[in-house]
This record gives structure tokens, C-alpha cells and sequence, in this order.
């Protein structure tokens, strides 16, 4: 189960609106300056993940919720969003390779093939994103931020 902690931007009748932070990295090391997963991550945009989950316990904003997703599931997502257009973009630029033997041909084989893989791709993640397994699931609550009092002396 890959697990994620979320942060509550809003709550409304057992729908939470959640933000997600990504983790790049392990996160742990002390040597940052010199970790090329960490200057990566400074180069590319920050930005963060939102998700509407049904909830229906009443959450506030700023509270902290665990989600996760199988393992499973996140891999037949990712192979149908990568290689069903990689596989079209071969299996195009073979057929036009075979049946017309330019350059000329085969690369427009391939970018068909690829745009029909892409379009396969779409078609079949609109099937499947309704289904349970794909979805995430509440794994923990946190406490609101108004439970935790200091008492400074």
C-alpha cells in the first residue's frame, strides 16, 4: 500500500477537498547540498496535488488525513498511461516500415500509432478511474489543529 499524509483544505457534506504535498527523495539525508535528487527537485515546479475523497467523518481545514492506494492498482495505471502509447508508436512505425519501406512513412506510422495509443490510453482511464480499486482510502484521521493546545509558562 503506498501511503501519502494529505492536508484538509475543505469539508462539505462527507466530501473532503485534500492537498498533497509530493515527497521527491527520501527525504532523510543530511546531504542535501550535494544529493542531485534534491537540486532536481529544485528545478522542476512546485506543486501540489488536490483530491476530493468521501469522508464521512467532519474534518476542519488544516487537519491531517493518511490516504493510500494499492501498489496494484498504481502500476497497471501508470503501464496503461505509458506503455499503451509507446506500444502504438512501435507497433505503428513496424506497420508502416512493412508496408510502405521510407523513413518518410515510418515516422508518420509512428506518430499515428502513438496518438491512437494516447487516445486508447485516455478512453481506457475514464473507464477504469470510477472503479474502487483505483480509488484512495482513508487510512488515519489526525486531530484538528484546534485540539492541540501549548501552555507556555
Amino acid at each position: 500500500m503506498m501511503k501519502e499524509w494529505a492536508t484538509v483544505i475543505s469539508w462539505n457534506n462527507g466530501i473532503a477537498l485534500l492537498r498533497c504535498e509530493p515527497q521527491a527523495g527520501c527525504g532523510s539525508c543530511h546531504a542535501r547540498s550535494g544529493c542531485g535528487s534534491h537540486l532536481l527537485n529544485e528545478l522542476g515546479p512546485e506543486t501540489d496535488h488536490q483530491l476530493q475523497i468521501a469522508i464521512l467523518q467532519p474534518l476542519e481545514p488544516g487537519q491531517k488525513v493518511e490516504v493510500g492506494i494499492s501498489e496494484g492498482s498504481l502500476l497497471r495505471s501508470a503501464s496503461l498511461v505509458y506503455l499503451t502509447p509507446l506500444v502504438g508508436l512501435i507497433g505503428g512505425g513496424a506497420l508502416f516500415q512493412t508496408l510502405f519501406i521510407t523513413d518518410t512513412f515510418t515516422a508518420l506510422g509512428a506518430f499515428m500509432g502513438a496518438s491512437v495509443g494516447f487516445l486508447l490510453a485516455k478512453k481506457l482511464a475514464s473507464k477504469i478511474e470510477s472503479q474502487s480499486e483505483y480509488q484512495p482510502t482513508v487510512l488515519q484521521i489526525g486531530l484538528p489543529p484546534t485540539a492541540i493546545r501549548i501552555q507556555q509558562e
